[in-house]
């Protein structure tokens, strides 16, 4: 994969892109079993790399879905697996490992309310703001398969009355390269857009059939806007910001408080002042340290 190389004014970044098998050879169908010390080892590598939380109550998760992976790979046991990624020769399987363990449940326009608030309110500010410059930065934290970028992209387009007249960049970014690469594509299916109406999907995708299913691609006017890369949000970020909103929805239920505030010091630091930052229905602030105001649930701005 190539390099990211930085761009625009707010520093957003973009790559330059171009059943289950049930047999083993001969070992057949088996049940591969998962120790305590196993998932201890694999929940403490995961932490490490990636800040996710992998509390006892994942351990089947893991388990299944990382039984299919031992499977693809021909081994007969966890063990050999955690001497594999524990090894130099196993720093491509960490990413599949990570990738197997990524949740990415989404849909456009899940959590309709904070879109309502982005284009009721949130774009008109950001439209003051930049009176001047005419640009506007979004970041998509943990964007998993692009639907909430590229409602993003459709809110914005739908309240700027002029948008060839603006530079709207909205960087999306996750930890999953499988999800980053269906991301790219911008293809879905019609579930995924069932809370989106139709004169919408008939303005912004282009639909086509797949057999019997219909599949809608994103348009070029939407795509433009986006850049997808691959980020880990407890590294280094190489985009400087600042940015007008960040969406960081239904990501750091995964990890533990300390994390969760670190984070929240970060995405403060990326905001530009009045900023607007989203997180998830199913998360909250409390118990966690931040500079935030509170502005209704889940939703914050920089002081």
């Amino acid at each position: 994969m190539p390099p990211a190389r930085l761009y625009g004014a707010a520093g957003l970044y973009r790559r330059d892109i171009g059943g289950i098998d049930t047999t083993m050879g001969n070992i057949g169908v088996i049940s591969i079993d998962l120790t305590e010390r196993q998932f201890d080892t694999i929940s403490s590598l995961v932490h490490e790399l990636c800040g996710i939380n992998l509390h006892v109550g994942k351990k089947e998760l893991v388990k299944a879905r990382l039984t299919k992976r031992l499977r693809e790979l021909e081994m007969e046991n966890f063990a050999s697996y955690i001497d594999l990624i524990s090894s130099d020769a196993g720093q491509a399987e960490i990413l599949t490992m990570l990738d197997a363990l990524s949740t990415n449940l989404t849909f456009f326009f899940r959590e309709h309310a904070h879109f309502d608030l982005l284009r009721q309110k949130v774009v008109p500010e950001m439209m003051l703001r930049h009176a001047q410059d005419r640009q506007m930065r979004v970041w998509s934290a943990g964007c998993s398969t692009g639907e909430e970028a590229y409602s993003i992209a459709i809110a914005l387009n739908e309240v700027i009355a002029d948008p060839a007249g603006w530079d709207v960049r909205i960087l999306a970014t996750d930890l999953s390269t499988r999800a980053l690469e269906a991301a790219r594509k911008g293809v879905y299916s019609r579930e995924r857009l069932r809370d989106t109406p139709a004169g919408t999907i008939a303005k912004y995708f282009t639909w086509s059939r797949s057999g019997d299913a219909k599949l809608y691609m994103v348009n070029e006017s939407l795509r433009k806007m986006v850049a997808f890369a691959r980020l880990n949000l407890i590294e280094p970020w190489p985009m400087r910001g600042p940015f007008d909103a960040i969406f960081c929805r239904n990501v750091m239920i995964y990890f533990d408080k300390p994390t969760q505030t670190r984070l929240a010091e970060r995405f403060w630091e990326m905001l530009c002042p009045g900023g607007i930052m989203f997180i998830g229905h199913s998360e909250s602030f409390t118990g966690v340290q931040h500079r935030f105001k509170y502005v209704e649930p889940t939703v914050y701005r920089r002081r």
